[in-house]
């Protein structure tokens, strides 16, 4: 045993909990993140009770953004002046988040050992504890099993849905923290894509007989909201036409979001995110444009793109350079540098980062006001996760805008972002939560390459357009679909990033109630409208390619490979009507020749 644990040290009381009984829910000026002296009334009313049954489990569930760190912390303190444990434990899912607690602690005067291995088997004897990751304890279970049983420790389960993310890690924490004194879960998302359960998380029936987690405290996104503890979340979504071959050699045309068969729906998602297309430049351009009105009033707020795969983070972080004039910092996994990145960012006022890994957990930086979801990942607990790094409120008024590809599932989601959810057990996993379960969102973050193998061999997106389609507020949809680039787009755009939400409900209404009265006015014209006459133009493209591929035996990707060489010009999502018509006349003189 180390020399500095053989007898329990003296600390001083916390600051008492009544301090905070009179505040408002979201005090004026927030503290740096995990700093907070003074409580939220969420976080008091959670500390009294659980001081007030002391248990040795407890399962406190708050939306991201909440202040769940905070809260565990002070429960640490408690603990540790009450002389109930000797020593904390922190599990984490990455190593970003372990530096993350460690700095918080340190605010608060606990020292907790972020760089702590498996090899060195104890902490410094100047430590409080330790930070490590859920992969770390299940390396070597029986390590931390032995650390726990030799004082009495206070484990703190961040994420702990973690724990049910392979039968390795659940049997791993439920070995290492079985023994411990005292164990306090956390979560955002109590949920999950599968029916593994959760160590340490207590199940009951419900009315329909299935067994559901249940919590020792909620605090929701929807009481958070009222709170004006995070922020709300408006949702644009793009559409457009995708065309794509198919693993067989067929090319296929389809419009995002239209109806579609589960598989021609996933590749017409992954055509949009392609960054050789014209969908993905159309929609970064869009959501930097957006950037750019919330920070005439928010002026450090700061924008993040969520990437499928490193390859097309690396291209989306060369459009935004290229957008922007600026360059776009870029994280892609948790090395050694990551979380210093993160850092970086988050203390200056750089426009853009994006990032693949530590996204859902990792990635706590409360400037991020606008965001684009580019992952082709649809399962509730992602997507959760990934808007919760948009969440977090500073100041009363401000809003947050997310940029999403008009696809069914995502859109359900968006619409669903005020639902209180439960971890069921006994319930089959559906095949339709999302082009990705859990376990296979875990496996890519693994292996970027694993993402490539949703489509087959043979797959390959040829092109794509953006169409702005809607904007998704508080429950409501507002919009009737426009060009990008247009003057209806831009009014969406344009809305100021800091207002109250019911201010924001009125401008978008009235941005719909323009287009309506603008489309009454022009209904009558006999010309088609630009996003009309474009979509004509590519179907007449598209008839022309499939022609050819029937008359010379060429595949369908080869034939457009040759045409974008020779017909040159700018990309479809800002070529002109007239331009894609000049273009089809290239394509039939081409044709013509080449008989």
């Amino acid at each position: 045993m180390t020399a500095g644990h053989d007898k329990p040290r003296q600390r001083p009381r916390s600051v008492s909990i009544n301090a905070a009984e009179n505040l408002s829910p979201a005090y004026p000026q927030r503290a740096a993140w995990g700093t907070a002296a003074s409580l939220r009334a969420w976080q008091a009313e959670a500390l009294q009770r659980y001081l007030s049954t002391d248990p040795r489990d407890f399962l406190a569930v708050a939306t991201p953004g909440a202040g769940k760190t905070t809260f565990a912390l002070r429960v640490a303190v408690e603990q540790l002046a009450r002389g109930t444990v000797r020593t904390i434990t922190v599990v984490c899912p990455t190593e970003h988040l372990k530096s993350q607690w460690a700095h918080a602690a340190e605010r608060v005067g606990l020292q907790l050992d972020p760089d702590f291995t498996n090899a060195q088997r104890e902490e410094g004897s100047f430590f409080d504890g330790v930070c490590v990751t859920y992969a770390q304890v299940a390396a070597n279970p029986e390590l931390h099993r032995a650390r726990t049983r030799r004082r009495p420790t206070l484990v703190i389960l961040d994420e702990i849905h973690h724990g049910g993310d392979a039968l390795s890690w659940g049997d791993g924490i439920r070995t290492a923290f079985d023994a411990a004194t005292r164990r306090l879960s956390l979560t955002g998302t109590p949920f999950r894509s599968d029916t593994a359960p959760i160590p340490f998380v207590e199940y009951a029936p419900s009315r329909d007989g299935v067994r559901r987690s249940r919590a020792d405290y909620t605090y929701g996104y929807t009481q958070a909201l009222h709170d004006g503890v995070v922020r709300p979340v408006m949702f644009l979504s793009y559409s457009g036409e995708m065309r794509w071959q198919t693993k067989q050699g067929d090319v296929v045309a389809a419009t995002l979001g239209e109806p579609l068969t589960k598989d021609m729906a996933a590749q017409a998602w992954r055509t949009a995110l392609n960054p050789d297309g014209d969908w993905i430049p159309a929609v970064l351009a869009a959501a930097d444009e957006r950037l750019t009105a919330v920070r005439r009033t928010i002026p450090d707020a700061g924008g993040l793109v969520i990437a499928t795969d490193h390859k097309a983070a690396r291209a989306y972080a060369q459009q935004l350079d290229a957008i922007t004039g600026e360059p776009t910092a870029l994280v892609l996994s948790d090395d050694s540098g990551a979380s210093d990145r993160i850092a970086a960012f988050s203390a200056s006022d750089s426009r853009w980062m994006v990032a693949v890994r530590m996204v859902s957990e990792g990635v706590d930086v409360p400037r991020l006001a606008v965001g684009v979801y580019a992952t082709s990942t649809a399962t509730p607990l992602f997507f959760a996760q990934a808007i919760g790094r948009f969440v977090r409120a500073r100041r009363r008024g401000e809003t947050a805008t997310v940029f999403l590809p008009s696809v069914p599932q995502l859109l359900q989601l968006a619409g669903e972002m005020e639902k209180e959810r439960d971890h069921a057990l006994d319930v089959p996993r559906s095949s339709d939560d999302g082009v990705w379960d859990d376990g296979a969102l875990a496996a890519a973050n693994r292996e970027e390459s694993a993402s490539s193998a949703l489509d087959g061999p043979g797959f390959a997106p040829l092109e794509s357009d953006a169409l702005f389609d809607r904007a998704l507020f508080d429950g409501g949809e507002f919009g009737l679909g426009a060009a990008v680039g247009s003057d209806e787009e831009a009014d969406f755009l344009g809305i100021p990033g800091l207002l109250e939400p019911e201010e924001v409900t009125t401008l978008l209404r009235q941005r719909q109630a323009k287009q309506s009265s603008k489309r009454a006015h022009t209904a009558t014209s006999p010309r088609l409208d630009e996003a009309h006459r474009r979509r004509a133009a590519r179907k007449e493209l598209t008839s022309l390619v499939a022609a050819w591929a029937r008359q010379s035996g060429q595949p369908h990707a080869l034939i457009y490979s040759e045409l974008r060489r020779i017909c040159g010009g700018p990309e479809v999502a800002r070529a002109s009507t007239e331009q894609l018509q000049e273009r089809i006349s290239q394509v039939r003189r081409w044709f013509v020749g080449r008989k």
